[in-house]
This record gives C-alpha cells, sequence and structure tokens, in this order.
C-alpha cells in the first residue's frame, strides 16, 4: 500500500518477504485482508515488509517492492510469514529470524503458510503451540523441531492455537486467512469476502 494511505487507527497485517518467497502464499493474505468491507472502507492497513527497501523476486519471477523495511516496520496486528523452496537459507538469516521473533511475540497473531513453519520454529514465537506444515512435511519438521506439536499435514489444512496459526501453504493460504478475517472482523465480513473471490469456482462444473 502507498505509505500515505496508511491509517494509525487501523490494525495492520504485515506481510514478509524474502528471495523466491512461494507467490500465493504472499498474495493470498493480501487478497483477502485488502478487500474493503460493505460500505467500502477498508478495515485493515495491508503491508508487506522484507530486509531493505528493494525489489523482492518470488519464485514466480514476479518482483515487488516491499513497503517497508525492517528498520522501519510499523507495529504488527498480524505477522504472516510464507515460505520457499529453500527455506535452510531462510532460517540461516539471523536478521529474518530475529525480525520474525520481535514481530511475532508482538503481534496479536502469527500466521505460518507451508515450510514457513521452520521460520516459525527458529524464531520460537510457536513453541509448544500445535502447527501444521506443508503436505509430506510434518515429520521432517517434528523430528527437526520437537519442540512443536506438528498436526497431521495429510488430514489437516488449517490448524489454529492460540494466536498461532498455520496452514498447508499454496491455496490453503486463503484458508488460514479467511479463519483470522472472520476472527478479526465477523463471520459477516468473512461471507463478503469470500463472496468476491469466486472461491467455490475452484471446483470443477459440469459441461
Amino acid at each position: 500500500m502507498n505509505r500515505s494511505e496508511f491509517d494509525e487507527s487501523l490494525p495492520t497485517i504485515g506481510v514478509l518477504l524474502f528471495d523466491n518467497v512461494l507467490m500465493t502464499e504472499v498474495t493470498a493474505p493480501i487478497d483477502v485482508f485488502s478487500k474493503p468491507a460493505k460500505d467500502g472502507k477498508n478495515p485493515f492497513n495491508v503491508v508487506t515488509v522484507a530486509r531493505a527497501l528493494q525489489p523482492v523476486p518470488m519464485e514466480s519471477g514476479l518482483r515487488v517492492l516491499p513497503d517497508y523495511s525492517f528498520d522501519d516496520c510499523p507495529k504488527l496486528n498480524v505477522l504472516v510469514v510464507s515460505s520457499c523452496y529453500d527455506m535452510e537459507s531462510v532460517v540461516a538469516s539471523r536478521e529474518i529470524v530475529a525480525f520474525v521473533k520481535s514481530k511475532g511475540n508482538a503481534s496479536d497473531f502469527t500466521m505460518s503458510n507451508c515450510a514457513g513453519a521452520h521460520l516459525i520454529r527458529a524464531s520460537g514465537v510457536a513453541d509448544g503451540r500445535k502447527i501444521v506444515t506443508y503436505i509430506g512435511g510434518g515429520d521432517l519438521l517434528q523430528k527437526t523441531y520437537p519442540q512443536l506439536a506438528v498436526q497431521d499435514d495429510n488430514q489437516v489444512s488449517f490448524v489454529r492455537d492460540g494466536k498461532m496459526i498455520s496452514s498447508n501453504g499454496n491455496l490453503a493460504s486463503y484458508i488460514s486467512a479467511l479463519e483470522l478475517l472472520e476472527e478479526l472482523a465477523g463471520p459477516e465480513h468473512r461471507r463478503f469476502v469470500e463472496s468476491q473471490l469466486y472461491l467455490k469456482r475452484l471446483k470443477k462444473h459440469g459441461r
């Protein structure tokens, strides 16, 4: 969003960016939380945050200029942490882990999509809580981080445990975002947003 449009009276959703982040896991929460209400007003600030104010390449090749850097990021009510195919390099970044720890501990909610669960765990903000990761990745996550209560990713697409929210990622990122949207803005606004997303159209229809 344009910084001039930032409204300090509104809750702020912060979406973390880093090199080769998976596009859908970034765009899904932005899509959900940036939709205006029926009265045309925006109920949230939705911002992107990266280490520096320079274009960040996503795995798709799309490059995004973040709204804020780690140094000037505003207070976040929700921190969204997504993933990439090389989470080891992301987890190895002390700067990124420190940012997630700081903002995650201070936020009302922290949302993890896909292998973002590894970054969440490295920050310590989810210790002792239930969490889910990408399909097929739960055993590795549990073995690597026994402090987590990793759920069966073959059966569960979304988990909430207190202020910790997680999903399988990809299009399941819409599920976690919509569940949190209902928590923050109520079921009526969720239904309104869902009606604009046409999610039911993703199902195959007869011809």
